[in-house]
């Protein structure tokens, strides 16, 4: 059985970093996504309030295979958001935040 987010998590808060994006997930909602190179919120980009479906890996012969619980590294992430679903480039690390950043996440 996948694991998902749940309240059983020690924690709720989980950042995926990508290649230039980070996305701030509070059980499976994204609730912030930041540009890792100017360091600054993006408040229109499309995952905002999406749900985390799972990750995706692409295999070397071109095929998917599919994640339906917690993303890990190497996976996509997949957000299905209402007719445009967004897959990003692959996460490079999965960490949790300080109880500072959390305070921070833009409204």
């Amino acid at each position: 059985m996948p694991r998902t987010f749940t309240g059983s998590d020690r924690r709720i808060h989980k950042i995926f970093v990508t290649r230039n994006t980070e996305y701030h997930v509070r059980r499976d909602v994204c609730v912030a996504v930041k540009d890792r190179r100017s360091g600054e919120w993006l408040r229109a980009h499309l995952a905002l309030r999406q749900k985390v479906h799972g990750g995706i890996r692409f295999t070397r012969s071109g095929g998917i295979t599919a994640n339906d619980g917690i993303p890990e590294v190497g996976e996509s992430l997949f957000f299905a958001a209402e007719g445009r679903d967004l897959v990003t480039s692959p996460v490079l690390d999965v960490a949790r935040p300080e109880r500072e950043i959390v305070k921070r996440y833009p409204d």
